[in-house]
């Protein structure tokens, strides 16, 4: 195709998808917010303003439809704008920040959360050698969202116009997606998503041990002996692919419980660090308000205001 055909094709598949994913939040409230589609694992947000959002991601795609986004993880800043995705490959905390909207023009963007179970049976029926990366590189990364794979995430959100084809046809497109995603450029680097017993999923298993035992206090050698292997490999492995330390992981899901716990439940502020594993008041309020730009008093505070 002529250089000056795609760029044109690109930039109307970008709109018409644009178009799509705001007229799905158009019909389901309206304004902005988080819109999920019911039992499709699609999510889209869409916001008037700049903002920060603190929050345990999950293994998934997010594109960004309009304006612009970064992700900060761990000590490390990713930046993505239209018609580009970040994808992430295991359960991080992070903040996601919306840098570039307004009300004219206002942040739009779409996420797709994996099914690994079915990016397996797609891998396995692809025509072609599948080696995953072996040396431990970041579980996410940014690239361009274009051609077969915009239009079946096009295709997807349509769909959603025709509730009752949604069961019968939407396994097909995400089928498709799959397919897409494995055989595209990036696909060495989503593989490792589906290989069994990548770097990746052992990672993965050491970070579900500490989502589900984040207030306690855990050796870092029970978390090494989960993901099965040595303590120097481990910590090697789980800095290159999550940009943080294990004691830093596991103090970020303290702190986005507690403040759940403050803003969501109304919980007092000693009680909140309590319960997340805090010893020290003093020590959770320098970390908190290291982490969210306020001390948690402030946020208790704002959270009853609003509830009043």
């Amino acid at each position: 195709m002529h250089p000056d055909k795609s760029n044109r094709s690109g930039a109307q598949n970008a709109s018409t998808l644009l178009a799509a994913v705001n007229a799905y939040a158009d019909a389901n409230g309206g304004g902005e917010g988080y819109f999920p589609v019911p039992n499709a694992g699609l999510h889209v947000i869409r916001a008037f303003r700049p903002m920060d959002n603190h929050y345990v991601y999950r293994p998934s795609l997010c594109i960004t439809l309009q304006g612009g986004k970064e992700i900060l993880i761990g000590d490390e800043t990713l930046s993505y704008g239209p018609m580009q995705c970040l994808v992430i490959g295991l359960d991080l905390p992070a903040c996601g920040r919306i840098v570039a909207a307004s009300p004219d023009e206002p942040f739009v963007g779409i996420t797709v959360e994996f099914d690994v179970g079915l990016m397996r049976d797609i891998l396995e029926k692809l025509d072609m050698p599948v080696v995953a990366p072996a040396n431990p590189v970041r579980s996410m990364f940014v690239t361009d969202v274009d051609g077969a794979l915009a239009d079946c995430v096009l295709r997807m959100v349509r769909l959603t116009e025709t509730p009752k084809a949604m069961p019968i046809l939407f396994p097909g497109l995400m089928r498709e997606f799959y397919y897409w995603l494995l055989s595209g450029p990036d696909a060495s680097n989503l593989w490792r998503q589906a290989v069994p017993d990548t770097y990746l999923e052992r990672i993965g298993r050491a970070i579900h041990l500490l989502r589900q035992n984040f207030s306690k206090t855990l050796r870092v050698e029970r978390l090494a002996e989960a993901s099965n292997m040595s303590l120097s490999s481990f910590h090697q492995h789980f800095k290159a692919l999550t940009a943080m330390s294990p004691l830093q992981f596991q103090k970020q899901l303290r702190l986005l419980e507690a403040r759940r716990l403050l803003t969501a439940e109304g919980v007092h502020v000693a009680e909140a660090a309590h319960q997340v594993g805090y010893e020290s008041a003093s020590q959770f309020s320098r970390e908190y308000s290291r982490m969210f730009g306020n001390p948690p008093k402030h946020d208790a505070m704002s959270s009853k205001v609003a509830l009043a």
